[in-house]
């Protein structure tokens, strides 16, 4: 690996994985990403200047865009972010959800095969399996279930992913990861959702009675454990990435509230979202046997999170504005 074009990568994840490898690494980062509501260049600021990063606006969709820029950077890498990835929004417009998660997959590997490149990585997430009954915990040789437009769509394109590695003998990795929080997190997500509103003194709208299960992970170890798995995973291999810790969401909302010295009274409970999954629950051991741990415990990965969103409010205060509003009264007030 030499040159890296990181779909995807001024949003949340993306960005940070982006600033890890820079810093960890030699390699030239291109960033390709078509900065839609959730992907800002804000999130890449810290590499401009970097004379081994370099931006490309650019739909995953567009063949002759993605083409363009393998050819213009000499990229040996494909490491891909980009996706349609709230499964609320996606709830409410599957059609995004599909035609971003799995059309724009299958552009990335054709444009992959043709081009004869040395890798390509597939970040997915935990959802694919449905929801994991405890004391059960999902390894990647279990079956997938989706159950919501967006988790479906993921998986769709890790079978695409399998495929062309199978029928095309491309150089192929997947890594799963459960729930992501740190710096640049977008503000429709629950835990930086959350930590704004009770900043604000804004009620926290729990779905249903707020025991579903999460394992939440500090975005900078999920970067590593990809670092790992691109360095190190076998081709064709898919890995879990996550702390094997799940916390109830409501006891995460209650620990935001006492970070931030907020009163429990801004707890406010919403009718539960179609299909929610009650728990999810992640068996890493094949990852840890190439050498990975996670860094942070659940406790920590939240106090750095919210210190962050506090410390950063001229990041998210112009988001939670505009769009930003519209999607927060349909999906929150409206059902309250």
């Amino acid at each position: 690996m030499r040159n890296l074009l990181v779909t995807g990568g001024a949003g949340f994840i993306g960005s940070n994985f982006v600033h890890y490898m820079l810093e960890k690494h030699d390699y030239k980062i291109v960033v390709f990403d078509l900065l839609t509501y959730a992907g800002r260049l804000e999130n890449l600021e810290r590499a401009r200047g970097n004379p081994r990063f370099a931006f490309v606006r650019g739909d995953i969709r567009d063949q002759a865009a993605v083409r363009a820029a393998l050819n213009e950077h000499q990229i040996d890498t494909i490491v891909s972010f980009a996706a349609f990835t709230h499964v609320d929004r996606s709830i409410m417009e599957p059609e995004l959800a599909v035609t971003n998660n799995v059309n724009g997959t299958w552009v990335l590997l054709e444009a992959a095969r043709e081009h004869k490149l040395e890798r390509f990585h597939q970040i997915s997430t935990d959802e694919v399996y449905g929801a994991i009954p405890a004391p059960q915990r999902s390894k990647e040789g279990d079956g997938l279930e989706p159950r919501s437009p967006y988790s479906a769509s993921k998986a769709s394109a890790e079978h695409l992913v399998y495929a062309y590695a199978i029928t095309y003998g491309m150089h192929t990795t997947t890594t799963r990861g459960s729930n992501n929080i740190g710096p640049y997190h977008y503000p429709e997500k629950a835990v930086p959702l959350f930590t704004t509103n009770a900043i604000d003194d804004q009620p926290l709208p729990i779905y249903g009675d707020g025991m579903q299960m999460r394992d939440y992970q500090y975005v900078g170890d999920h970067c590593e454990g990809i670092d790992v798995v691109l360095h190190k995973g076998a081709p064709g291999e898919v890995y879990n990435v996550g702390t094997g810790v799940e916390t109830h969401n409501i006891d995460m909302a209650r620990k935001i509230l006492g970070l931030l010295d907020k009163p429990h009274s801004l707890l406010q409970y919403v009718p539960d979202r179609a299909g929610h999954d009650r728990r999810y629950a992640l068996d890493t051991g094949k990852l840890q046997a190439l050498g990975w741990r996670s860094r942070h415990s659940f406790d920590q990965a939240l106090e750095l999170t919210v210190r962050w969103f506090v410390e950063n409010e001229q990041w998210w205060r112009p988001i939670k504005s505009g769009e930003y509003l519209e999607y927060y009264r349909k999906q929150y007030v409206e059902r309250s």
